[in-house]
């Protein structure tokens, strides 16, 4: 697939005027953790002929970036425990006209990857962590190995990324005692921190989500009772509205996709592992971009024209909990976290 087409937009705007120059894109739905708010205990997952090969995830890439994205985030699931996935890493730090790579992990392998991520063009790193305490983490995580994430978090450290951001999913009845301990964590390091309202996509296997979600509201709360905080309008690729904490180089960052709805300016779509085109986190608007790309009577054109086309059915808004609308039913592992 070489073709490289005559004419099309330098750029992706959606019926609602907003551009569209943010993807996520998911490289596997495994994972080394089962962590409660993304999958079931006991998850089946894609055959390996159902999902994008490396190749494929970098003719997408590529499409994307020709049509005037700047900022691909690499999702899973797990994204390093791909096979050969440096590999894809480097060639997409190589496209033009890319001007960020972003990866989302679970931070256990940052130990051995990150220097090599660093080299291959990635600018920034998020990093997921629920917990600080050692039993309470294996919870959450189910399999994950708390020492295993903070040696993850010194080794991205250590290697200079332009910047680290923790993400912490805050579930009542599992974690919401740790707000300030992983904030004070942050600060210590001079890294920032994301606090994420837990989202309802799938069925958890071992909680109701609308007992355990914890409004940012709250969240905020707690943080500004111990500390000065100070609305930032700094803005990165995704959804965080931000503050500056007084006295401190950290920022820290509210996802609040169920308390505050954040789609007037949305900028991103996804690509699920199996090829399909997510308009919206919490819709099933989509485009099923691995028939085109398997498809012998199609080229590049006809990819691209995909996802130009895709911008007509990107719905302005999601209704998590709202009842007179369908809810997704996929998990956070098969959506690209």
């Amino acid at each position: 697939m070489t073709q490289k087409p005559d004419k099309m937009p330098t750029e992706l705007i959606d019926r609602f005027g907003r551009r569209v120059d943010y993807v996520r894109l998911s490289v596997t739905d495994r994972c080394d953790f089962r962590c409660v708010y993304c999958m079931t205990e006991d998850m089946t997952f894609l055959p390996r002929k159902q999902i994008l090969s490396l190749e494929e995830l970098h003719e997408v890439g590529r499409a994307f970036t020709e049509l005037g994205v700047r900022k691909i985030r690499l999702t899973g699931g797990e994204p390093m425990v791909r096979k050969d996935v440096m590999s894809l890493i480097e060639n997409l730090g190589a496209l033009d006209g890319l001007e960020e790579l972003l990866l989302t992990t679970n931070g256990a392998q940052l130990d051995k990857y990150a220097p090599a991520l660093k080299a291959a063009g990635v600018n920034r790193i998020n990093i997921s962590i629920d917990s600080l305490d050692e039993e309470r983490f294996t919870r959450i995580s189910r399999v994950g190995q708390l020492q295993k994430v903070l040696e993850g978090i010194d080794a991205a450290r250590a290697a200079g990324f332009e910047r680290i951001r923790l993400n912490s999913v805050i579930m009542r009845g599992y974690n919401e005692d740790e707000v300030l301990k992983l904030a004070d964590y942050a600060m210590d390091r001079e890294i920032d921190i994301a606090f994420i309202e837990e989202m309802p996509l799938g069925e958890a296997s071992d909680h109701d989500r609308q007992d355990t979600t914890c409004s940012n509201d709250w969240v905020r709360q707690v943080i500004t009772d111990k500390y000065e905080l100070v609305d930032s309008a700094e803005r990165t690729a995704g959804p965080s509205r931000y503050v500056q904490v007084v006295g401190k180089n950290s920022r820290i960052g509210f996802i609040s996709p169920v308390s505050h709805n954040f789609c007037e300016d949305c900028n991103r779509v996804r690509v699920t592992v199996e090829g399909r085109l997510l308009l919206c986190l919490g819709n099933e608007h989509s485009v099923d971009l691995r028939a085109i790309l398997r498809d012998p009577g199609k080229d590049f054109n006809d990819l691209k024209q995909a996802i130009v086309d895709s911008m007509a059915i990107k719905p302005e808004r999601h209704y998590f909990y709202d009842k007179d609308h369908v809810q997704p039913v996929r998990l956070m592992n098969m959506t690209g976290g």
